[in-house]
């Protein structure tokens, strides 16, 4: 007996479906992560993620959707940070020719970027991320996304007009 996807979109079936879920698949995320905090981030993500989709997600396959998407939120954090300790890396191998001075330029900079970015609004965010760090075309990124290239050129447009007026022409 499938139940109509759209309810979903009704908090009673939302609620009842975190309250399902919620508890395994946070132990699911910790297990992977061994970070509790991030467990809690990943799990919240998870089910706005849901909710933002709650239309199309079939409400029969509700539980393989909630685990795809935290496993993909995961593996997603885990790619970032590789980024983020390679970049880190070779900024301390670049170090020994700087100045301290410029050094701490650089690292003021690298904390307003960081703290720019995860100030965008979350779809904003989440193109800049593909496009910028992963280097996706923007084709892939609406593909991706279920969204048209318009869409992610949209949002690219405001997420760079966002970091100009933060931080200047980058």
């Amino acid at each position: 007996m499938a139940k109509d996807p759209h309810k979903i979109c009704q908090s009673q079936t939302f609620e009842t479906i975190y309250r399902e879920y919620a508890k395994d698949l946070r132990r699911f995320i910790f297990f992977k992560t061994q970070d509790i905090d991030k467990a809690e981030d990943i799990l919240q993500e998870t089910f706005i993620k849901l909710w933002d989709n709650c239309s199309k997600v079939n409400y029969d396959k509700v539980k393989s959707y909630l685990y795809t998407v935290a496993s993909n939120t995961f593996l997603n954090s885990v790619k970032h940070d590789n980024v983020v300790r390679k970049h880190q890396q070779s900024l301390v191998k670049e170090a020994t020719n700087e100045s301290p001075e410029f050094i701490m330029l650089e690292k003021e900079f690298m904390d307003k970027l960081e703290r720019t970015i995860n100030g965008l609004p979350e779809k904003q965010k989440e193109v800049f991320l593909l496009n910028r760090i992963e280097k996706k075309k923007y084709k892939d990124i609406a593909q991706e996304l279920d969204i048209s290239i318009k869409a992610v050129e949209k949002r690219m447009h405001a997420a760079l007009v966002v970091l100009r007026s933060e931080i200047g022409n980058i």
